[in-house]
C-alpha cells in the first residue's frame, strides 16, 4: 500500500491551510463540514472538530483542508495537524463514508452585479474551493471541469472561482438579463451533482506574472500584504474579486498588485486603488508608500 506524505500549502485566504497529500484522499466529490455533528459521515473531520481552533473543514481530491478561529497562528499549530493527518492516512482510516458521498446538500445560487458591468458574481451556499482561480481563456481550464463547461457557453469571456462563488465575465453582445437565469441554473445543477470544480491532481496553470507567498515575506512587503488580506481582500470578494500583493520597491515606494475577477478591468478599479487603497496604505505605512499600481491593469 502507497504511503500518504502530507505537505502543508497556504491559500488567499490566511485561515485556511490545505494539507495536501501525495495521492488520492477520496474517490470523487468535495466535502466542507461546518461543526461535528454535520461530520457524522467523515471520521477524520470529527476529530479535527474536537481542536477547539478548527471552524470548518473541507475535503477534496488529495486534500483536507481547515479552516481556524483567529486563537491561535496556524505557524504553532500546522505542524502537529500535518502529522496528525499523515498518521490518520497511514492506519488506513476512513475519510468519508458512503452515506456522506451520496448526501445531497442544498445548494442555492445568487447573483449580484459587480462595479463592473462585465461581469456578474455568482455567490454559492457552500464551498467551492479554499484557493482563487483565475482563466482567461479556455486553454487555461485544465484543472477546472467547471470552468471548462463554462467557456463552452458562447457569451462567456473570462471565469474567477473563489471560496464560495463564481464571477463570469461576459461579452458586450448580450446582456445580463437574458442569461442571468440560464447560469443561475446551470450552476446550481452542476454543484448539486456533486461534479468536480477544481481538480487538484492537476496543477494549476503558470500565471505570466508571478507572486511570492505571503509566508514568505518580510519586513514592509509583509506588512503591505497583510493590511491587504485584512482590510482589503474582504471588500473587494463582496464584489466578486481579488486583490494580490506582487511586488513592493524600497527604492521608489511603489506596491504593485493583482486585480482578479470583476477587479480585472473595472473601469473603476483606477479609483479605488488611488482613493481607496493607496490612501489606507500611506496612513497605515507612514513614508513607505509613494504608489500603487496595477500591474494589469
Amino acid at each position: 500500500m502507497s504511503t500518504h506524505n502530507i505537505t502543508i500549502a497556504g491559500t488567499n485566504n490566511t485561515s485556511i491551510v490545505k494539507f495536501v497529500s501525495n495521492q488520492q484522499v477520496t474517490n470523487g466529490g468535495s466535502y466542507q463540514f461546518n461543526n461535528i455533528d454535520e461530520a457524522k459521515e467523515s471520521p477524520i473531520s470529527q476529530q479535527l472538530f474536537k481542536l477547539p481552533f478548527v471552524s470548518k473543514v473541507f475535503i477534496s481530491a488529495n486534500f483536507i483542508a481547515i479552516e481556524k478561529y483567529d486563537i491561535v497562528e496556524w505557524s504553532d499549530i500546522q505542524n502537529d495537524i500535518r502529522e496528525l493527518i499523515e498518521i490518520y492516512l497511514n492506519e488506513g482510516n476512513t475519510i468519508v463514508t458512503d452515506k456522506a458521498e451520496t448526501r445531497k446538500v442544498a445548494v442555492e445560487i445568487y447573483a449580484e452585479s459587480t462595479p463592473n458591468p462585465m461581469v456578474m458574481k455568482f455567490g454559492c451556499n457552500k464551498m467551492l474551493t479554499p484557493d482563487d482561480h483565475e482563466y482567461k481563456s479556455s486553454s487555461e481550464t485544465k484543472n477546472s471541469p467547471l470552468a471548462q463547461v463554462l467557456f463552452e457557453f458562447p457569451f462567456v469571456k473570462e471565469v474567477y472561482i473563489s471560496e464560495n462563488y463564481v464571477s463570469i465575465t461576459k461579452n458586450e453582445l448580450i446582456e445580463w438579463g437574458e442569461i442571468n437565469l440560464q447560469l443561475r441554473t446551470f450552476l446550481r445543477e452542476y454543484i448539486q451533482s456533486g461534479k468536480l470544480i477544481i481538480d487538484t491532481t492537476i496543477e494549476k496553470p503558470k500565471v505570466e506574472i508571478e507572486t511570492t507567498p505571503i509566508e514568505n515575506l518580510e519586513g514592509t512587503p509583509l506588512e503591505i500584504a497583510n493590511i491587504l488580506e485584512e482590510y482589503v481582500k474582504p471588500a473587494v470578494a463582496n464584489d466578486g474579486g481579488n486583490i494580490v500583493f506582487q511586488s513592493y520597491d524600497a527604492t521608489t515606494q511603489d506596491v504593485h498588485v493583482i486585480l482578479q475577477g470583476a477587479c480585472s478591468g473595472c473601469p473603476s478599479s483606477t479609483m479605488t486603488l488611488k482613493n481607496g487603497i493607496e490612501t489606507m496604505l500611506k496612513e497605515m505605512l507612514p513614508n513607505k508608500i509613494n504608489n500603487v499600481i496595477a500591474v494589469n491593469g
